[in-house]
Protein backbone atom coordinates (compact mmCIF):
# COMPACT_ATOMS: atom_id res chain seq x y z
CA UNK A 1 0.00 0.00 0.00
CA UNK A 2 0.93 3.87 -0.64
CA UNK A 3 1.89 5.29 2.01
CA UNK A 4 0.63 9.06 2.48
CA UNK A 5 3.15 11.32 1.82
CA UNK A 6 3.70 15.00 3.01
CA UNK A 7 5.93 17.84 2.39
CA UNK A 8 7.87 19.99 5.18
CA UNK A 9 9.93 23.14 4.47
CA UNK A 10 13.15 22.54 2.50
CA UNK A 11 16.02 21.71 4.71
CA UNK A 12 13.76 20.22 7.51
CA UNK A 13 15.69 16.33 6.88
CA UNK A 14 18.37 17.64 7.16
CA UNK A 15 20.94 15.60 9.97
CA UNK A 16 17.33 13.64 11.00
CA UNK A 17 17.99 10.31 11.61
CA UNK A 18 16.44 6.69 13.08
CA UNK A 19 14.13 8.16 16.03
CA UNK A 20 13.85 11.17 15.68
CA UNK A 21 11.03 13.58 16.96
CA UNK A 22 9.50 15.69 13.83
CA UNK A 23 6.71 17.99 13.87
CA UNK A 24 4.40 18.10 10.89
CA UNK A 25 2.16 21.97 11.25
CA UNK A 26 1.01 24.83 9.06
CA UNK A 27 -1.28 24.03 6.00
CA UNK A 28 0.62 20.33 5.50
CA UNK A 29 -0.25 19.59 9.30
CA UNK A 30 -3.61 20.73 9.03
CA UNK A 31 -4.16 18.72 5.87
CA UNK A 32 -3.10 15.30 7.18
CA UNK A 33 -5.17 15.74 10.34
CA UNK A 34 -8.39 17.33 9.10
CA UNK A 35 -8.29 16.52 5.52
CA UNK A 36 -6.45 13.15 5.30
CA UNK A 37 -7.35 12.32 8.97
CA UNK A 38 -4.03 10.42 9.97
CA UNK A 39 -4.38 8.49 13.11
CA UNK A 40 -2.28 7.98 15.47
CA UNK A 41 -0.21 4.57 14.99
CA UNK A 42 -0.40 4.96 11.06
CA UNK A 43 2.88 5.50 9.41
CA UNK A 44 3.46 8.40 6.76
CA UNK A 45 6.16 9.60 4.56
CA UNK A 46 7.83 12.92 4.82
CA UNK A 47 9.91 15.13 1.94
CA UNK A 48 11.53 17.98 2.38
CA UNK A 49 11.90 18.62 -1.59
CA UNK A 50 15.63 18.40 -1.49
CA UNK A 51 15.52 14.55 -1.80
CA UNK A 52 15.43 13.56 1.37
CA UNK A 53 12.37 11.01 2.32
CA UNK A 54 11.68 10.02 6.18
CA UNK A 55 9.19 7.08 6.86
CA UNK A 56 7.65 8.11 10.08
CA UNK A 57 5.16 7.07 13.01
CA UNK A 58 2.69 8.94 14.04
CA UNK A 59 2.54 9.31 17.63
CA UNK A 60 0.31 12.50 18.14
CA UNK A 61 -2.60 13.98 16.05
CA UNK A 62 -3.64 17.48 16.62
CA UNK A 63 -5.94 20.09 15.11
CA UNK A 64 -3.42 20.94 12.59
CA UNK A 65 -0.50 18.77 13.40
CA UNK A 66 1.26 15.92 13.53
CA UNK A 67 3.84 14.81 15.95
CA UNK A 68 6.10 12.15 14.52
CA UNK A 69 8.94 9.35 14.90
CA UNK A 70 11.37 8.80 11.86
CA UNK A 71 11.72 5.03 11.68
CA UNK A 72 13.92 5.40 8.57
CA UNK A 73 15.06 8.39 5.78
CA UNK A 74 16.29 7.97 2.44
CA UNK A 75 17.99 10.64 0.55
CA UNK A 76 17.60 9.94 -3.34
CA UNK A 77 20.70 11.18 -5.19
CA UNK A 78 20.10 14.15 -7.51
CA UNK A 79 20.05 12.88 -10.91
CA UNK A 80 23.42 13.10 -13.08
CA UNK A 81 21.39 14.62 -16.09
CA UNK A 82 18.93 17.60 -15.32
CA UNK A 83 16.22 19.04 -17.15
CA UNK A 84 15.04 22.48 -17.20
CA UNK A 85 11.48 24.03 -19.44
CA UNK A 86 11.85 26.87 -20.78
CA UNK A 87 7.96 27.62 -21.00
CA UNK A 88 6.87 30.84 -22.85
CA UNK A 89 4.37 32.63 -20.83
CA UNK A 90 0.53 31.61 -22.53
CA UNK A 91 -2.96 32.64 -21.79
CA UNK A 92 -5.99 30.92 -20.04
CA UNK A 93 -3.53 28.87 -17.79
CA UNK A 94 -1.76 27.04 -20.68
CA UNK A 95 1.34 27.96 -19.30
CA UNK A 96 0.57 26.55 -15.97
CA UNK A 97 -0.62 23.27 -17.35
CA UNK A 98 2.66 23.01 -18.94
CA UNK A 99 4.33 23.31 -15.63
CA UNK A 100 2.12 20.94 -13.76
CA UNK A 101 2.88 18.35 -16.05
CA UNK A 102 6.00 18.52 -16.59
CA UNK A 103 6.91 18.04 -12.86
CA UNK A 104 4.90 15.00 -13.12
CA UNK A 105 7.26 14.16 -15.82
CA UNK A 106 10.48 14.94 -14.05
CA UNK A 107 11.37 18.60 -15.31
CA UNK A 108 14.13 19.77 -12.54
CA UNK A 109 13.88 23.44 -13.42
CA UNK A 110 10.94 25.64 -15.08
CA UNK A 111 12.13 29.18 -16.43
CA UNK A 112 9.17 31.16 -17.26
CA UNK A 113 9.67 33.38 -20.64
CA UNK A 114 8.27 36.35 -21.63
CA UNK A 115 8.43 36.01 -25.68
CA UNK A 116 8.10 38.36 -27.91
CA UNK A 117 4.27 36.46 -28.75
CA UNK A 118 3.04 36.13 -25.54
CA UNK A 119 -0.15 37.32 -25.13
CA UNK A 120 0.19 36.67 -21.26
CA UNK A 121 2.23 40.01 -19.70
CA UNK A 122 3.62 39.97 -16.09
CA UNK A 123 4.47 43.22 -15.36
CA UNK A 124 4.95 44.89 -11.99
CA UNK A 125 3.61 43.02 -8.83
CA UNK A 126 2.51 40.32 -11.13
CA UNK A 127 6.00 39.31 -11.85
CA UNK A 128 6.90 38.13 -8.24
CA UNK A 129 2.78 37.00 -7.70
CA UNK A 130 3.15 34.89 -10.91
CA UNK A 131 6.48 33.05 -10.12
CA UNK A 132 5.24 32.06 -6.34
CA UNK A 133 2.10 30.62 -8.21
CA UNK A 134 4.41 28.96 -10.27
CA UNK A 135 6.51 27.30 -7.67
CA UNK A 136 3.10 26.36 -5.85
CA UNK A 137 1.97 24.55 -8.68
CA UNK A 138 5.44 22.49 -9.09
CA UNK A 139 5.28 22.24 -5.39
CA UNK A 140 1.74 20.44 -5.09
CA UNK A 141 2.69 18.43 -8.54
CA UNK A 142 5.57 16.91 -7.26
CA UNK A 143 3.77 16.12 -3.87
CA UNK A 144 1.04 14.61 -5.95
CA UNK A 145 3.28 12.95 -8.21
CA UNK A 146 5.25 11.22 -5.29
CA UNK A 147 8.50 12.97 -6.12
CA UNK A 148 11.62 13.99 -3.48
CA UNK A 149 12.30 17.06 -4.99
CA UNK A 150 10.67 20.03 -6.05
CA UNK A 151 11.69 21.64 -9.47
CA UNK A 152 13.12 25.13 -9.57
CA UNK A 153 11.43 27.58 -10.78
CA UNK A 154 13.85 30.63 -11.62
CA UNK A 155 12.60 34.08 -12.37
CA UNK A 156 10.74 35.48 -14.97
CA UNK A 157 13.67 35.81 -18.33
CA UNK A 158 13.05 38.56 -21.13
CA UNK A 159 14.66 37.10 -24.19
CA UNK A 160 18.06 38.36 -23.86
CA UNK A 161 18.45 36.80 -20.43
CA UNK A 162 17.22 33.73 -21.91
CA UNK A 163 19.78 33.93 -25.01
CA UNK A 164 22.53 34.09 -21.94
CA UNK A 165 21.21 31.65 -19.84
CA UNK A 166 20.87 28.97 -22.75
CA UNK A 167 24.82 29.52 -23.65
CA UNK A 168 25.34 28.30 -19.90
CA UNK A 169 23.79 24.82 -20.25
CA UNK A 170 25.18 21.80 -21.80
CA UNK A 171 22.51 21.53 -24.53
CA UNK A 172 19.67 23.84 -25.12
CA UNK A 173 17.26 22.49 -27.89
CA UNK A 174 14.05 24.87 -29.20
CA UNK A 175 11.01 22.94 -30.25
CA UNK A 176 9.91 24.66 -33.49
CA UNK A 177 7.61 23.51 -36.56
CA UNK A 178 10.43 24.23 -39.12
CA UNK A 179 12.99 22.43 -37.55
CA UNK A 180 15.06 20.30 -39.86
CA UNK A 181 16.60 17.65 -37.02
CA UNK A 182 14.08 15.52 -35.28
CA UNK A 183 13.77 15.14 -31.52
CA UNK A 184 14.40 11.94 -32.03
CA UNK A 185 17.87 12.66 -33.55
CA UNK A 186 19.35 14.53 -30.87
CA UNK A 187 22.02 12.81 -28.75
CA UNK A 188 21.89 13.64 -24.78
CA UNK A 189 24.83 14.67 -22.70
CA UNK A 190 25.58 11.57 -19.89
CA UNK A 191 25.51 14.67 -17.73
CA UNK A 192 24.96 18.41 -17.31
CA UNK A 193 22.31 20.21 -17.80
CA UNK A 194 19.59 20.49 -20.87
CA UNK A 195 17.26 22.95 -21.21
CA UNK A 196 13.97 22.51 -23.86
CA UNK A 197 12.49 26.19 -24.72
CA UNK A 198 8.83 26.03 -25.82
CA UNK A 199 7.20 29.46 -27.03
CA UNK A 200 4.12 30.87 -26.84
CA UNK A 201 1.06 30.58 -28.91
CA UNK A 202 1.25 32.43 -31.75
CA UNK A 203 5.15 30.51 -31.76
CA UNK A 204 8.47 31.71 -31.91
CA UNK A 205 9.67 34.72 -34.24
CA UNK A 206 12.20 34.52 -36.53
CA UNK A 207 14.25 36.82 -34.50
CA UNK A 208 14.17 35.52 -31.31
CA UNK A 209 14.78 32.00 -32.89
CA UNK A 210 18.10 33.47 -34.55
CA UNK A 211 19.19 35.04 -30.86
CA UNK A 212 18.40 31.55 -29.30
CA UNK A 213 20.17 30.00 -32.10
CA UNK A 214 23.33 32.19 -31.68
CA UNK A 215 23.39 31.36 -28.50
CA UNK A 216 23.86 27.87 -28.75
CA UNK A 217 20.51 26.50 -28.82
CA UNK A 218 19.43 23.64 -31.45
CA UNK A 219 16.25 23.79 -33.29
CA UNK A 220 14.14 20.24 -33.19
CA UNK A 221 11.05 19.37 -34.13
CA UNK A 222 8.70 16.82 -32.69
CA UNK A 223 6.73 15.50 -35.61
CA UNK A 224 4.36 16.19 -38.49
CA UNK A 225 1.85 17.63 -36.10
CA UNK A 226 2.10 20.83 -34.23
CA UNK A 227 1.32 20.94 -30.90
CA UNK A 228 -0.34 23.43 -27.85
CA UNK A 229 2.06 25.06 -25.78
CA UNK A 230 0.60 23.39 -22.91
CA UNK A 231 1.36 19.73 -24.07
CA UNK A 232 4.46 19.95 -26.16
CA UNK A 233 7.28 20.61 -23.31
CA UNK A 234 5.64 17.79 -21.39
CA UNK A 235 5.40 15.42 -23.98
CA UNK A 236 9.31 15.98 -24.83
CA UNK A 237 10.36 16.17 -21.72
CA UNK A 238 8.81 12.46 -21.29
CA UNK A 239 10.77 11.19 -24.18
CA UNK A 240 14.07 12.86 -23.10
CA UNK A 241 12.91 10.95 -19.59
CA UNK A 242 12.71 8.12 -21.20
CA UNK A 243 16.06 8.05 -23.16
CA UNK A 244 17.92 9.80 -20.42
CA UNK A 245 17.73 7.20 -18.44
CA UNK A 246 15.23 8.53 -15.91
CA UNK A 247 12.51 5.88 -16.02
CA UNK A 248 14.81 2.86 -16.35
Amino acid sequence: MTLPRFFTEPGTLTGVEASSGLILDGDEGRHAATVRRIRAGETVELADGSGAVARCAVTVVGKDRLELVVSSIELIPAPALRFGLVQALAKGGRDEQAVETATEVGVDVVIPWQAARSVSRWEGPKIAKNEKRWATIAREAAKQSRRARVPLVEPLCSSALLARRLGAADLALVLHEAADQPLVEVKLPEAGEVLLVVGPEGGIGEPELSALVAAGALPVRLGAEVLRTSSAGPIALGYLAGVGGRWG
